[in-house]
């Protein structure tokens, strides 16, 4: 399939067709199968703008063209979970955008510029972003770009690693959380490519 046919697939797509593009429990890689279903809910601009980096609001998100999105996350259930090194969330996330265009605007303009930007910023709850990595992601239909953010979190390490890539007019992001300082660009791109099927698959039906 070429780009310009995912780009016609997608668009007719609307915010029903978005909610049902997140990984549920049984589409989860197996490295994941003792994760267990946090929460799910959707992501509007305001609500983007209330969870995202001091300054973010809901006129801006709109204003690059955002329109909506839906997530669900999923939390380990290994006894584990204070140990460095160990995966304690993912997500999946698929936001809906007016064009292909405003979707490349926005992984560059907004996703890797606000991460860089915000780099030993106070950003709520007693976290503060310590540093962020670039990283290739690789093998999929379309663009993606990626990056590791450290956070100090009340004093302790966590690492997010984060892929965001392109379907058309719709952004599919994968996040993996880890406690410590670890890249998992492997593991976050397995799950972003199993997000990808969702999404054309939906685009498609």
């Amino acid at each position: 399939m070429t780009i310009n046919a995912l780009h016609h697939a997608t668009a007719r797509i609307e915010m029903e067709d978005i909610r049902q593009m997140p990984l549920v429990a049984s589409e989860l890689p197996s490295r994941f199968e003792n994760f267990q279903p946090s929460r799910e809910s959707e992501l509007d601009n305001k609500t983007m703008a209330e969870h995202g980096f001091p300054g973010s609001d809901a006129e801006r998100f709109r204003g690059v063209g955002r329109i909506g999105g839906y997530m669900r996350e999923f939390v380990s259930v290994v006894p584990s979970f204070g140990t460095d090194g160990v995966d304690f969330m993912v997500a999946t996330v698929a936001h809906l955008f007016d064009t292909p265009d405003a979707v490349h605007g926005w992984m560059h303009d907004v996703f890797l510029k606000d991460f860089e930007a915000n780099i030993g910023v106070d950003i709520g709850n007693n976290q503060k972003l310590v540093a962020t990595e670039r990283l290739r992601p690789s093998g999929f239909f379309d663009e993606a770009v990626a990056l590791k953010a450290l956070h100090n979190d009340n004093g302790r390490l966590i690492s997010a690693t984060i892929v965001d890539f392109q379907v058309g007019r719709v952004l599919g992001v994968a996040f993996v959380g880890t406690l410590g300082d670890h890249e998992r660009l492997e593991y976050a791109t397995e799950l972003a490519y199993a997000l990808e099927q969702s999404i054309v698959g939906v685009a498609l039906a």
